[in-house]
């Protein structure tokens, strides 16, 4: 996760729903959202969904593609104020959306947080991608977190659209990147 250079909004979005709850996907699948601390049965799941992965939906670097360094970038991700959603279908984890407290930050200071998430292919353009970010938010709201930031690469036209509908907005764009942000609290 890196550092956030643009601004944020003034007014704050939401309200969001906080896991654990499910809904019907598009494709009529029902799809639980729950929290995780990234350990045991849940960690395994987690890493088996990333070893599925497909390649061509990996951005910036992450996910990673071996197991050992999967595991290792999934150690960053467990800390004491990071926050970590999963998608489930039935046993089988589908989807992690993540939170991590910004690095220009300290446990005292920390107002702002870096999204990610990421959506196995064959579960993409359901509706998962949005319900998952959205409960992400919940908990981060829930965890009386102000802003939440990403980027993404500015020709991912799906990933943009989830971050818009669920309220996100450009706050600074470059050649190959945007970053979007969003409010949470007032």
């Amino acid at each position: 996760m890196t550092d956030r250079d643009g601004s944020f909004p003034e007014t704050p979005a939401g309200p969001f729903e906080r896991p654990p709850r499910s809904f019907v996907d598009g494709d009529g699948q029902t799809i639980e959202l729950v929290e995780t601390d990234l350990a045991g049965e849940q960690r395994d799941a987690v890493v088996a969904m990333y070893e599925r992965f497909d390649p061509a939906d990996r951005a910036q670097g992450i996910p990673p593609i071996e197991r050992d360094a999967i595991e290792r970038w999934l150690d960053e991700l467990i800390c004491e104020h990071c926050l970590n959603v999963v998608a489930r279908d039935g046993d089988r984890v589908i989807g992690h959306a993540m939170a991590v407290p910004d690095e220009t930050g300290t446990p005292e200071t920390i107002d702002a947080y870096e999204l990610a998430i990421f959506v196995e292919s064959a579960y993409q353009n359901v509706g998962i991608g949005t319900e998952l970010t959205s409960a992400l938010l919940g908990d981060a709201a829930a965890a009386d977190v102000e802003y939440v930031w990403l980027t993404v690469e500015r020709w991912n036209d799906p990933a943009v659209a989830v971050y818009r509908e669920v309220g996100f907005e450009v706050v600074e764009s470059t050649s190959f990147e945007l970053e979007m942000a969003i409010r949470l609290t007032a």
